[in-house]
């Protein structure tokens, strides 16, 4: 007899909600079902550190069954299905959704079923048990992580349009035999994630022709969309949105038609006639245009709920009278040990592309003013990103790692130190340069320049030198977003 009704949605919740504040190892310790669980499980529970199983455990320890892959729901005569997820306290001590969170796994030995609601995708996410768990990185094992939260969700009506625009994008790349090129970047809310622990041993054949090989991906929600459920129906009130589209306009339209439909619609005002209309200072600072871009979408923060959940990046850009930008996009900076250790598929630069997409707000000057000229959603393309910036990536990572050279020039005005480090005119895609307020070094030549520990990252050999960050080529921009 099972301690629950497993017809009952309600009944498996309260069931559920008796996890809140135990730790997985308590779970372990109390299980019932121990003797059987071991028998022919999958799961070794004598490791402490079961990455990808927690929730496996959960099933076969705490609600007593055993743990498998099938395309059913966990619960089928509830349609409820089990997932375990984290979220993390930040520094500044507020949570943040850990991970996406899988739903099932895109298959390549059968058709896509074009039906959402008949789809594998639908039967996994209808009705989820959803169990939270904080991540606690300073906890020796993963059976320390303590439970926080159990609660059944369901994707939110006004989300639908959406989900069902994003499966189609997906299920229409895999149809026409390029599965090789999803990427989470290509939709909104659902995502299609690579699984595998290798790119080696995670290809497999395409099942449409010409059934070139694929890295394995699931169909997932996206971190930020998981943030959003986080922060909306797990404990509500810690993050506040502005909404930025209705459940009426997506009837009709796409999400990304309805967005364009409200910039376009102040489509050749300039920049001071916008900022008349919505009330706010003509200060031609650089924020201007981005809280004009915001303004313009109807909301008066930059917490846009879409483009939260969405992972969209707003990026203001403005053209001058020839066309050109004058300036690079610069990204955050990073720490030069942490990028040598990385590799290609595991690095923040190939995350970061392969999962954000952006939406351009076009500016184009018209003599002392800026004229908004069009918008455009943009990812950045498969072959681009990886092809041509992993190759100046991994140009960047190797300077790095064999020891970054610097030669010195004597001037009036001080030392000039230059590097080796791959810059703007080396690359078509990505270059690095400074990410500080000043320079700053300490090599083992001796030479002491600058604040440290304010404006400097240690190399991998000890010395230190300004802190950089990546920047995505003023070029590259203007050749993608007119």
């Amino acid at each position: 007899m099972l301690p629950y009704d497993k017809t009952k949605p309600d009944d498996i919740e309260a069931y559920a909600k008796k996890l809140m504040g135990k730790t997985f190892q308590e779970i372990i310790d109390a299980s019932k079902y121990w003797d059987w669980a071991i028998k022919d499980s999958k799961i070794n529970y004598e490791n402490p550190d079961m990455k990808g199983n927690l929730g496996n455990l959960l099933e076969e320890l705490y609600f007593g069954y055993k743990a498998n892959s099938d395309q059913e729901a966990d619960f089928p005569e509830a349609g409820v299905e089990l997932k375990a997820t984290c979220y993390d306290v930040l520094k500044n001590g507020k949570i943040s959704a850990g991970e996406r969170l899988v739903l099932t796994m895109i298959s390549y030995e059968k058709p896509v079923e074009e039906d959402f609601f008949m789809s594998d995708v639908w039967h996994k996410c209808r009705l989820i048990l959803l169990i939270y768990y904080e991540r606690n990185k300073l906890l020796a094992h993963n059976t320390q992580y303590k439970i926080s939260y159990a609660n059944l969700i369901s994707p939110a009506k006004k989300d639908m349009p959406v989900i069902l625009e994003d499966y189609n994008t997906i299920i229409n790349v895999i149809k026409n035999g390029k599965a090789e090129e999803l990427s989470e970047s290509m939709t909104h809310y659902l995502g299609a994630c690579t699984k595998g622990a290798t790119a080696l041993k995670s290809m497999k054949p395409q099942y449409y022709e010409p059934n070139t090989v694929a890295r394995k991906r699931a169909f997932c929600f996206k971190r930020q969309y998981m943030d959003y459920v986080l922060h909306t129906y797990i404990v509500p009130g810690k993050t506040t949105y502005e909404p930025i589209t209705t459940e009426d306009e997506l009837t009709s339209r796409t999400f990304e038609e309805v967005i364009a439909g409200k910039i376009n619609h102040y489509a050749d005002k300039n920049d001071k006639e916008l900022c008349e209309i919505f009330e706010r200072p003509y200060n031609n600072n650089k924020a201007q245009w981005t809280d004009l871009a915001y303004r313009m979408l109807g909301i008066k923060g930059n917490h846009a709920e879409e483009f939260q959940k969405a992972n969209i990046v707003v990026k203001v850009s403005r053209l001058e009278e020839n066309m050109t930008m004058n300036e690079s996009i610069s990204f955050p900076p990073f720490k030069f040990k942490e990028l040598s250790n990385e590799e290609w598929e595991d690095s923040e630069v190939y995350d970061y592309f392969s999962e954000t997409r952006f939406f351009f707000v076009v500016f184009k000057r018209v003599g002392v003013y800026y004229v908004l000229s069009h918008c455009k959603f943009w990812a950045m393309p498969y072959l681009d990103l990886n092809v041509t910036v992993k190759n100046e990536w991994q140009k960047i990572h190797d300077t790095i790692c064999n020891g970054v050279k610097f030669s010195f020039k004597e001037q009036k005005n001080g030392i000039i130190i230059n590097n080796n480090l791959p810059g703007i005119a080396d690359s078509k895609i990505l270059h690095v340069r400074p990410h500080a307020q000043k320079r700053a070094y300490k090599l083992n030549n001796g030479l002491v320049v600058g604040n440290i520990g304010r404006d400097a990252n240690e190399l991998p050999n000890g010395e230190y030198m300004t802190t950089q960050s990546f920047w995505i080529n003023n070029r590259y921009i203007e050749s993608q977003i007119l």
